[in-house]
């Protein structure tokens, strides 16, 4: 008996550094780029090879300009990720700039990005979820694949207010800059599947990062971690929940990892208000390969380029909705 194809889900993971994280609190210091990569870095290689998994790493240009950053860099090109574009400076204020200052953001990053890693980005995910019409338009025009920076879920105001409270230095004029960080309760009417923007000067493929069918609560690894903080069998079991409504609605999960799902507070003290970070790195550890493995089963993981050929290579229904940028999008089958 023939096997029935799995259905595709798409894997990345952000490259957030430690001073983007500080830089984005308002913590002093970022402005000498304090980097774990030297630590996180091996370990989620070590971690996806044993999985066999290819995944796609977005890359912060400031950090592929710093030569202290190149090797582990170079080494995440070497064992065949994809690499994509995750901003020069990682400010989530990305969607209040001007358009000669977005183009200026991208080609420095990419620039930087193609001199460590050898290799183009062909996909974009904005720092903490930033998007606009201007950055829609400029990817188009600079020859991009994809972007994967829409969020769909109502939560986004709870994680911002849980961000300031902790962000006690920051002043009124930063957090206005911050106030759309993880975005607004209207993104929770995105679509959840991909689509396909129009209005742009090239096709442009839109990879929302996959929130739970129905209830648009989130689902990526960091947020399981988070329940895993208080029960690994609690957390685990809301993953294949969320995993079994992403079949039930035909939809193909595109999921993310961050560097903090795989450290812990003792590895970087600085960073122990986020979340989960009193869980262990090892467990943590854990229960990211019983996620995964879980997933592994039901989906074939890619990395994000080739989930968005597969979007690319099928014909748009006639629908189409219009999203907060103001340009109309054509879903996709």
């Amino acid at each position: 008996m023939a096997h029935r194809k799995k259905a595709l889900a798409s894997l990345s993971l952000d490259l957030d550094n430690q001073w983007s994280y500080m830089k984005i609190h308002g913590d002093e210091g970022w402005e000498s780029f304090p980097s774990y990569f030297d630590t996180v870095v091996p370990r989620f290689l070590s971690f996806l090879e044993e999985l066999d998994l290819k995944v796609t790493v977005f890359v912060v240009g400031q950090d592929a300009a710093l030569e202290k950053n190149r090797r582990a860099l170079r080494a995440i090109a070497l064992a065949g990720h994809e690499i994509g574009n995750h901003s020069f400076h990682h400010e989530s204020w990305l969607h209040l700039h001007s358009d000669a200052d977005i183009e200026t953001e991208l080609t420095q990053a990419e620039a930087a990005i193609e001199q460590a890693t050898r290799h183009k980005p062909i996909g974009f995910r904005g720092p903490g979820f930033s998007l606009s019409a201007s950055v829609l338009n400029i990817l188009a025009d600079r020859g991009y694949q994809y972007d994967a920076s829409t969020f769909p879920t109502f939560l986004g105001p709870l994680a911002r207010a849980y961000y300031f409270m902790t962000a006690k230095d920051l002043t009124p004029a930063e957090k206005e800059k911050r106030k759309m960080l993880f975005g607004g309760f209207q993104d929770g009417f995105q679509p959840l599947k991909p689509y396909q923007w129009l209005g742009t000067s090239r096709p442009l493929v839109e990879i929302p990062v996959t929130t739970m069918p129905v209830f648009k609560v989130p689902i990526h690894f960091s947020y399981v971690l988070y329940l895993a903080s208080f029960s690994s069998a609690i957390a685990l079991l809301y993953f294949r929940i969320a995993l079994l409504m992403c079949r039930l609605t035909k939809t193909q999960p595109s999921l993310l990892l961050h560097p903090l799902d795989f450290l812990d507070e003792k590895d970087v003290p600085e960073l122990a208000f986020f979340p989960a970070m009193k869980l262990a790195s090892y467990k943590k550890r854990i229960v990211l390969s019983k996620a995964l493995k879980a997933m592994c089963k039901q989906f074939e993981i890619v990395p994000m380029s080739v989930h968005a050929q597969s979007v690319q290579r099928r014909k748009p229904q006639s629908q189409t909705v219009n999203p907060k940028f103001k340009l109309p999008i054509a879903r996709l089958v």
